[in-house]
């Protein structure tokens, strides 16, 4: 069977308690995972995948992605993601969305406890992101993925992932969170906002720090609720510009960046 022929290949493999992934991620770079299968679900018309024991994999470990229209998480990579950032967190500044993120999650009390309940939690914001990137999909229709398949800058390429990422947040993510007051998924997801998507979305950390303390402070909400229609103006903008010229697109797309990042507070 062909390696990225997931399906046809899981339908051998789910009866038997086991679950393969296979797809091209950032700069088409090929994934694979053979894993047990932990659970299988339905949200919102998606199939969700979730694998536990990873039994073979690539180097590089996404812990969620979209794949054929299914959700694919792995709590293994899940968790390796989360002790990493932790690791890395023992040698810097305490008082940071991450720090209160770990603080959340009681890891000062204990580590391991502290771990399975923010894999739990940050494996929901996860879905909920892939679940953002089915809705986001399914309004920029099939120009987009064309324009993805064809970008030969790596500028570029980021930048459009980036923005799509934002609308996938604006439309689910964020206001999920944020109406189930998930306090330490909102920590964690600023914690993570950082290169070209932070530089794209500057009102959104001003908004955070504006909530911290204050939960009630409702321009954090008003905010996302308004970035949905800019970010996707934004995608739809930068589709246009590509497909006018394909051959001068990842030019024309680079020299955007500096013009979609006006959402204000």
């Amino acid at each position: 069977i062909d390696p990225f022929a997931a399906d046809d290949i899981n339908r051998a493999l789910i009866p038997q308690g086991l679950v393969y992934s296979s797809g091209l991620g950032h700069f088409r770079k090929p994934h694979f995972v053979l894993a047990e299968l932990k659970r299988a679900e339905m949200r919102e018309g998606v199939q969700v995948l979730v694998a536990g024991c990873e039994y073979a994999r690539d180097l590089i470990a996404p812990p969620a992605a979209m794949r054929d229209g299914a959700i694919f998480l792995r709590m293994d990579a899940v968790r390796r993601l989360l002790w990493n950032k932790y690791e890395e967190w023992q040698w810097k500044e305490r008082d940071t969305a991450l720090g209160r993120a770990f603080a959340h999650y009681g890891f000062e009390h204990d580590i391991e406890r502290g771990l399975d309940r923010m894999a739990e939690a940050e494996s929901e914001a996860m879905i909920l992101h892939e679940i953002g990137e089915a809705r986001a999909e399914a309004l920029l229709g099939e120009d987009w993925n064309t324009m993805l398949g064809q970008l030969t800058s790596r500028h570029a390429e980021l930048l459009v992932r980036a923005v799509r990422d934002h609308l996938a947040d604006s439309l689910v993510t964020l206001p999920t969170l944020l109406e189930r007051e998930a306090i330490g998924s909102l920590h964690f997801y600023l914690a993570n906002l950082s290169g070209l998507r932070r530089a794209l979305f500057p009102a959104l950390p001003q908004a955070y720090e504006s909530w911290l303390g204050t939960p009630a402070n409702t321009g954090f909400a008003e905010l996302v609720a308004r970035a949905g229609s800019h970010w996707l103006d934004a995608a739809r903008q930068l589709a246009s510009t590509y497909h006018r010229d394909p051959l001068q697109g990842d030019a024309r797309l680079d020299a955007l960046a500096g013009d979609l990042a006006g959402l204000k507070l």
